[in-house]
């Protein structure tokens, strides 16, 4: 196997007396598209906050290609290559999708507080906005407000974002949450394109998606990661049917 780009060692997080992660050990190759599953509660989001620099580690090390980025702030843990999207899509509602998106490229430039420049004048900063356009297929929606998208054109958008920064790894939060089938067929397409020749870290509850999209899977229940593998693996583990896939996964 490859040389992990994100590793977990032994990442524990506590809200005072009450334990939420619990020792992980977790290893996400370059490339790969790994599902992180569990029931309600288990603390994936958790997970992702301290992957993502929203919270820091109580114990344990996270290292973002073997350099240490536990507790280190959103915005650095975001340089260092590694970029998020959220159960809950966070765009600006009063700009075009084009202004979104040419904001984040202009992030990844430092260029966000330049206020002595058109931004339209910033050349390569349009030139990259167009590319993510074309990427998440919002081409023709390049002029709409973000508020006027559908449901599933926001989370598009939002992905568009989050790859403006170039990053290595990316982590999706519950993507398809809400969506309706024809949106989920649509937004799983999108992310086997966008994520080709990068490395994805996804928490979702669509079993169908997790299935169909992972190379690997982790479960996590209670904290920890009871299984990894693939999803013959995790399918076929009678620890993991009984801890939470049931009948799912039969």
């Amino acid at each position: 196997m490859s040389t992990p780009v994100l590793s977990l060692h032994g990442v524990r997080k506590s809200f005072g007396p009450i334990e939420i992660i619990r020792g992980i050990e977790l290893d996400v190759v370059p490339g790969e598209r790994h599902a992180v599953i569990g029931p309600n509660g288990a603390g994936k989001s958790t997970l992702f906050h301290l992957i993502s620099g929203q919270l820091t580690p109580t114990a344990g090390d996270i290292l973002l290609d073997g350099l240490p980025i536990g507790g280190m702030a959103p915005h650095l843990v975001n340089r260092q290559g590694l970029a998020r999207s959220f159960q809950i899509t966070n765009i600006f509602p009063g700009l075009s999708v084009f202004e979104n998106l040419r904001l984040a490229v202009m992030r990844r430039f430092g260029l966000d507080f330049v206020f002595w420049r058109r931004a339209s004048r910033l050349k390569a900063v349009t030139h990259l906005a167009d590319e993510l356009l074309a990427q998440v297929r919002l081409e023709k929606r390049a002029n709409v407000l973000a508020s006027e998208l559908s449901y599933s054109e926001q989370r598009s958008l939002e992905i568009g974002m989050t790859l403006a920064s170039d990053p290595k790894v990316i982590l999706l939060d519950e993507p398809m949450a809400g969506m309706s089938h024809e949106e989920t067929e649509y937004t799983v397409g999108l992310i086997r394109e966008i994520t080709r020749g990068r490395t994805l870290l996804i928490v979702e509850h669509d079993m169908d998606v997790v299935f169909s999209l992972s190379d690997r899977i982790s479960v996590l229940v209670y904290g920890q990661i009871i299984a990894t593998g693939t999803p013959a693996e995790i399918r076929g583990n009678l620890a993991v049917r009984e801890a939470y896939l049931g009948e799912e996964a039969s």
